[in-house]
Formats: C-alpha cells, sequence, structure tokens
C-alpha cells in the first residue's frame, strides 16, 4: 500500500492502482423479501451506489459504481452489432444489471431474477474479490470452495506457468 496525503492506493493483482479491496468471506441471510445485509466491511468500498448483475459459476458480481462504469465501457466497445458472442456477452452483464442502494439498516434489495438465478434462498455468502464482491449461495459457495482447497496445488502451478507467483 502506498500512503498519499489522506488516501491509501493499493495494488490489485493485475499490477492496477485502485482506493479499495474488497476482500474476505462474510454470511448473511437473505430475508423473506429479498433484502440483504451488506457487510460492513464492504460498505465504505461500495459506496451508496452500486451494481448487482449475474456472475459466473451463478453467482452475483456487486460493483462499486465507478467500477462499474469502467466495465460497462468495455461492454459498450464490443461489437455487438456484427458479432454474436459478444453480443450474448453484454446480454449477460448488462441486461441482467440493477441498481443497488443502501437502506439505513445496511441492506440492498436483490432483484428476484438475480435471486433465481443464483439459487440464493436463505443463506449467502459475501466474497471480496478485489475490484468487486461476489455474492454466493452458502452450499454452493461451500462446494466451491471444498473443490478449490482440493486442487489448490495443481491450481496454483497453472497460475505460476502464467507468470504469477506466491
Amino acid at each position: 500500500m502506498v500512503q498519499s496525503g489522506g488516501d491509501v492506493e493499493k495494488i490489485s493483482a493485475m499490477g492496477e492502482k485502485v482506493s479499495f479491496m474488497l476482500k474476505g468471506e462474510y454470511s448473511h441471510n437473505i430475508d423473506a423479501k429479498g433484502r440483504l445485509i451488506i457487510p460492513a466491511k464492504f460498505r465504505d468500498d461500495l459506496g451508496e451506489n452500486f451494481v448487482i448483475t449475474k456472475g459466473m459459476e451463478n453467482c452475483l458480481y456487486v460493483y462499486p459504481e465507478d467500477e462499474w462504469n469502467d466495465f460497462e465501457k468495455k461492454l459498450n466497445a464490443l461489437p455487438t452489432t456484427t458479432d454474436k458472442k459478444a453480443r450474448a456477452f453484454a446480454y449477460f452483464f448488462q441486461g441482467s444489471a440493477a441498481d443497488g442502494e443502501l437502506d439505513k439498516q445496511g441492506r440492498t434489495l436483490i432483484p428476484s431474477v438475480l435471486r433465481t438465478y443464483a439459487k440464493l434462498d436463505k443463506e449467502v455468502v459475501f466474497v471480496g474479490m478485489g475490484k468487486r464482491a461476489e455474492i454466493w449461495d452458502k452450499a454452493r459457495w461451500d462446494e466451491k470452495n471444498a473443490e478449490v482447497e482440493l486442487n489448490i496445488e495443481e491450481i496454483a502451478s497453472d497460475m505460476e506457468a502464467s507468470g504469477f507467483s506466491i
């Protein structure tokens, strides 16, 4: 981390400077109305306005507004008029995106279409992924995490071959 004035700059895994870093794992419950408490550790970094959208492997991605705007610029630069895969990629992320905001209790409403996609019922897990957070159904996260733990040596070896070292 680099201190500059009152702000703290952090370097992401990709070597980019970011003013925040979402990290950690936090368990919460969704209420009957589809509201979910955002972990206190994530609230400042996500800000009052953020975007929730579909993510890979049936989880949800939660982007701070500035990060979403950067991501959306990249999506808008895709040749969606002429390329079916580019169009499908944009549909996946932009078509399901919903604006999120916090209520006075630190909760946000997860739209039913996103809850259905991610198979969110009651227990969920927030996972910090640097510039974004992910929301997983707890049972599915536990399965995914167990699979990763079982294969971490092979995964680490593959990452090292790609130039990443621990």
